[in-house]
């Protein structure tokens, strides 16, 4: 199963964060829309993203809720149907709940970097290294330690959970 080390937080400048991190990549964000319908599962989270294109992805992910790099799991079957399979995943098991997004992904050597702008939330920023077959966990905590800082990321912006967590608590006042 492919593995990333990720960390997720609230951006306080979003100007100086997306120049910051223009710089580093070199290269324009590709901009996503993108809707998540979470499901309950028994361990980690399983959610469809709507690509709004008429493309989907049903994700598997596992990782812990802690602040700072951590390591999650994840695989990832597209789909041409996305609402469709959203309507049968729905029936079968419920909905935890949706997540609307609009992401700027850059590309930061082997980090992919989301800067996110979630409906009900506001602005955030994700960072997933994308682990090499021989590369450890703490190699890529470093690579993620090191673009925070490049990046201007402090510490007491991380979050711990995932994005419906903010939501299904209350939103923009449990930030």
């Amino acid at each position: 199963m492919p593995a990333n080390v990720e960390i997720k937080a609230r951006v306080q400048d979003l100007a100086q964060l997306i120049s910051r991190v223009e710089q580093l990549s070199g290269s324009p964000a590709q901009v996503l829309l993108q809707t998540d319908t979470f499901f309950p599962v028994p361990r980690g989270r399983l959610k469809l993203r709507d690509l709004r294109d008429g493309r989907g992805q049903l994700v598997f992910y596992d990782r812990p809720n802690s602040r700072g790099p951590k390591l999650s799991h994840f695989t990832i079957s597209p789909t041409d149907d996305p609402r469709g399979l959203a309507a049968v995943l729905s029936q079968a098991l419920g909905e935890q709940g949706v997540v609307k997004k609009e992401r700027h992904l850059y590309m930061v050597g082997q980090t992919r970097v989301h800067v996110d702008h979630v409906e009900g939330l506001g602005d955030f920023v994700e960072l997933e290294v994308v682990l090499q077959e021989q590369q450890s966990l703490q190699e890529g905590e470093e690579v993620a330690r090191q673009l925070m800082c490049r990046l201007g990321i402090e510490v007491n912006d991380l979050i711990s959970g995932a994005y419906l967590d903010l939501l299904l608590a209350g939103g923009e006042s449990h930030l």
